[in-house]
This record gives C-alpha cells, sequence and structure tokens, in this order.
C-alpha cells in the first residue's frame, strides 16, 4: 500500500516549518506518511481538491486559505463555525474541517487574569483566533490594536469588545498582570506601543521569523514576559497530528510527549527552556 500523503497549501509557502515538526511526529509514530508542501492560493484550491486520490489522509492551511475552504469544504468542528476559519482538512471520506490555532494558543497562555483587559495586535485571521481562544480563557474584554481599526471591526465584529488604533499608549490598561498576542508580520514595527515599565506582563509573540521581532525585543527590554511564537506552531501542529492520525484534535498521541519533543527539536525549539 502507498504510503498516506498529507501537505501544507497556502501562498507564500516555501517558508512554512510545517514539513519539518509533522515528518518528525510521524517518525516517532512508525508511520510511512509523506508530508509536503504546495503553493495553493484561493483562485486555485477548489482544483487542487479536486485532484486529490485515495492517498490523501489531510491538509493544513495558512493564509490565503483558511476563509475560502470553507467555501468548498462542508462541516466543521465549533471553532470553524464560529470564526469561519478553518486550518486543518482530514481527508477520510466525508472531508471535515477542524481549526486547531484556538486550542494552540489556549495551550500556550494557560491561565489568564480574567480581570484584567487582553490585548490582540492585528486584525487578520489569526486575531480572530487570538481572539476567540482569550474569550474561552475567561477573558470579557478584548482589545484589539490594529493599523486600520475600522477594517479589523469588519473583520472581527463582536469577537472583540473594543477597538484601537496602533499607536502609542493603546496598551494603556495591560498593566498589572495582563497579556497581550500579536499577530503582526514579524518585520512590522510596533515597539510605539509597548509600555515603557513592564512587570512580568505576558506578550505571545505569534511571528517566530525573526526571533524576536523587534516588537518581541523591546517588549523584553521594557520587563515583559515573551512567550515564543514556535511554541503556538507547534502546538497547532500537533493537534493536527492528533485529528490525522486518530480523527479527533482530543485523542491524545501514543507517547505523546516523546512526539512533542521530536517536533520541537526539528524546529530547533528547547522545551525545557519554554
Amino acid at each position: 500500500m502507498a504510503p498516506r500523503r498529507l501537505a501544507v497549501l497556502g501562498a507564500p509557502i516555501a517558508h512554512s516549518k510545517s514539513p519539518l515538526l509533522h515528518a518528525a511526529a510521524y517518525r516517532v509514530l512508525g508511520l510511512d506518511w509523506e508530508y509536503g508542501r504546495a503553493e495553493v492560493d484561493e483562485a486555485g484550491l477548489e482544483a487542487f481538491l479536486a485532484g486529490l486520490g485515495p492517498e490523501w489522509r489531510g491538509l493544513s492551511l495558512t493564509m490565503p486559505l483558511k476563509r475560502a475552504v470553507l467555501r468548498l469544504v462542508p462541516g466543521g468542528d465549533q471553532t470553524v463555525a464560529r470564526l469561519g476559519l478553518a486550518n486543518t482538512v482530514l481527508l477520510d471520506g466525508r472531508p471535515a474541517l477542524f481549526n486547531t490555532d484556538v486550542p494552540a494558543i489556549v495551550a500556550v497562555l494557560g491561565e489568564i487574569d480574567p480581570e484584567r483587559p487582553s490585548f490582540v495586535l492585528g486584525g487578520g485571521a489569526t486575531a480572530a483566533s487570538a481572539l476567540e481562544a482569550l474569550r474561552l480563557l475567561g477573558a470579557d474584554r478584548r482589545i484589539v490594536v490594529a493599523r486600520d481599526p475600522r477594517r479589523a471591526r469588519r473583520a472581527l465584529g463582536d469577537l472583540a469588545t473594543e477597538y484601537r488604533p496602533l499607536e502609542p499608549d493603546a496598551l494603556i490598561g495591560v498593566l498589572p498582570g495582563g497579556v497581550v498576542v500579536s499577530t503582526l508580520p514579524g518585520g512590522v514595527d510596533a515597539a510605539s506601543v509597548v509600555p515603557h515599565r513592564l512587570d512580568g506582563e505576558r506578550l505571545l509573540d505569534v511571528a517566530y521569523d525573526p526571533w524576536p521581532s523587534p516588537l518581541g525585543r523591546d517588549w523584553s527590554g521594557a520587563g515583559g514576559g515573551l512567550l515564543h511564537g514556535l511554541d503556538m506552531l507547534l502546538e497547532q501542529a500537533l493537534l493536527q497530528v492528533r485529528v490525522f492520525t486518530a480523527g479527533d484534535p482530543d485523542v491524545h498521541l501514543p507517547d505523546e510527549e516523546r512526539v512533542r519533543a521530536a517536533m520541537a527539536a526539528a524546529v530547533g525549539r528547547d522545551m525545557e527552556d519554554s
């Protein structure tokens, strides 16, 4: 029997670390599965899906496909239905959609102080997942800080409770004990929003190349705690492996900690330091 096939799709896709993460997981699990990558944009997604054979087990999706796939594949988990975003396609009989970004952010952030406002920088698809993760963690005040707050409001609606422009003092209220999730590209200069003095307030910077980003560097320099974007990437990939192997993101893998360690090593992330 031919190996099962999987791939990550998006445009651009050459930078993706998903093949490294998934290949490491399947080696530990003893599965002879092939995981590649394919440059696919919105216009080409329908034809790509139509051309898949029975050997295909699943797909990981990056931008700009996380919304577009819902027009082509019916049926998804509750998070997909709420956000209109999917990053995982299980191809086993009738295709099914999942969103593993939200539980990955939940896992990386852990507990938060629901009495403090939580902030999300950026207004795209990852910002939507971050807002949903914060809601699940109990955050009542979820503030989006974006270069174009009106556009962000149109995209995100009531996922956030407040919208602010990306400018100095945008993070008023983060002190003490607050949390910020940045979904901005790593090269964006957002240093102006960093408070001058922090006391361990956490920033999850989803961007991981370069690391730290200018924002992350300035955040750490002001005394804040910095959570690595690779940790979110790893967690969402681990959940995808669960989907692809068991059909369910809640079903743990055999020897999961060894799988996690192998995936972390594949992208140069030392979990003992995380």
